[in-house]
């Protein structure tokens, strides 16, 4: 869940919420919501605030019965 694996990483780098959002050029909030697990976020921002950690958020092509 991108929830923990921002938290995680977020603590691995010893960051709090409002330094991982400047350090990505994202609002505070924006680093709460995602660390909250909102439903609805804006795939822009989540792979600026993902791209300091090397990892990003893409299309997954889901196999044939796996549907």
């Amino acid at each position: 869940m991108l929830s923990e694996f921002l938290k995680s990483k977020r603590k691995a780098f010893n960051f709090t919420q409002e330094v991982l959002a400047n350090k990505a050029g994202v609002g505070l909030r924006v680093v709460r919501e995602m660390e909250q697990g909102k439903a609805t976020l804006r795939m822009d921002k989540v792979n600026q605030v993902l791209a300091l950690f090397g990892s990003e958020l893409g299309v997954i092509t889901k196999q044939k019965g796996n549907e």
